[in-house]
């Protein structure tokens, strides 16, 4: 079985960030969001996997991946020139898959229980494909399944307007070689895309079975700033690594679980976990709380810090202020000219240079 995970797209609505990064590439707890999706799929016992790209982002995708060696596995980079749909990236991956089964990641999600189950799952069924389904509160967000009584699989839907339940596609499906089949036999949707819930759907029409699975524990797609925060969240609070690589002095208290990366000084500081605290940072006269990552290279002095996302060699000087709920870009320089005590929810693009007033 092979793996392909799409890694392209715009990343339109995670802008100004990703005018300059691509969203997969984005932290999670200090690891890109795409080395999740990897990491699964290995776990699952994936050794080759493809990764779709474009041409705005890819040399930093595979700049960022490698070849795989790392790991320990083969991966194969594919170009899609367009964003034109799920199903558009399967059909121009088909000279990788050939006539394998597969699993189909989206990038930029995360799971908490792997894939590893889904796919001994599926090897040991009969089906032809296999989706993950989640309970969602606004499904018309989502492609959207209909079931039966029996959980059979009425009908599937893209992003409808009016939903007809609340079971929402998680990015994770597998396939085996009749998915190609059905891919040709459908036309563009009316967002002049290729939807794989019409392939899918069409597979269902055709008498081929289609089996689901409704999951119980987190999935979080991160397309919105709000949804990598939470992302980060969750992760943080699974975290059970402790490590205190660093130095900090007598007036520092760390407590909770910490990772402090080598090299990083802390002085006259509080953190409070769960955070993680990158390698070669520098933080002064500062409180970092739970559920803050900040990554390599950072400097922080005279700043709150809370519930935030800081890029690598970020530097909040002299801030005086509290910052919670935000996502800040590589080598962003914050400053602050007042010391009224007001809390910013900031989401700043990389190498901005922001002084607040």
């Amino acid at each position: 079985m092979k793996g392909l995970i799409l890694s392209g797209g715009k990343g339109t609505r995670m802008r100004p960030i990703t005018h300059t990064a691509a969203k997969q590439l984005l932290p999670v707890a200090n690891k890109p969001i795409l080395f999740y999706g990897v990491e699964a799929l290995i776990a699952a016992g994936i050794k080759e996997i493809g990764i779709i790209i474009s041409p705005e982002t890819g040399e930093d995708v595979k700049s960022a991946v490698g070849n795989g060696e790392r790991w320990g596995i083969k991966i194969e980079y594919i170009l899609q020139d367009a964003p034109l749909g799920l199903a558009h990236a399967v059909k121009t991956a088909r000279p990788f898959l050939k006539d394998d089964p597969f699993v189909m990641y989206l990038g930029d999600n995360l799971i908490k229980d792997g894939v590893g189950p889904l796919v001994k799952r599926f090897q040991e069924g009969k089906a032809d494909a296999f989706i993950l389904l989640k309970e969602v509160a606004n499904p018309s967000s989502f492609g959207v399944a209909q079931l039966d009584k029996d959980g059979s699989i009425i009908c599937l839907e893209e992003k409808p307007k009016q939903p007809k339940s609340n079971l929402a596609l998680v990015g994770v499906y597998l396939f085996n070689p009749m998915i190609h089949k059905a891919i040709d036999e459908i036309q563009p949707s009316k967002r002049g895309e290729l939807e794989i819930t019409d392939a899918i759907q069409r597979l269902i029409a055709t008498n081929h079975r289609v089996d689901s699975h409704i999951l119980e524990s987190w999935w979080l797609d991160t397309g919105k700033k709000d949804d990598m925060l939470e992302a980060n969240r969750v992760v943080l609070d699974e975290m059970t690594d402790v490590s205190m690589l660093g130095t900090f002095d007598d007036a520092s208290r760390v407590s909770g679980r910490v990772h402090i990366g080598k090299g990083s000084i802390l002085k006259n500081c509080v953190v409070r976990g769960p955070a993680m605290i990158g390698d070669d940072c520098s933080i002064e006269n500062s409180y970092v709380g739970p559920f803050t990552s900040i990554g390599d290279g950072a400097r922080v002095s005279h700043a709150e810090i809370e519930h935030c996302i800081l890029r690598e060699h970020c530097q909040i000087i002299d801030f005086h202020g509290r910052i919670e709920d935000s996502l800040i870009g590589v080598n962003v320089e914050l400053t602050r000219s007042n010391n009224k005590p007001v809390a910013f929810r900031l989401m700043l693009g990389d190498d901005s240079k922001v002084e607040v007033v």
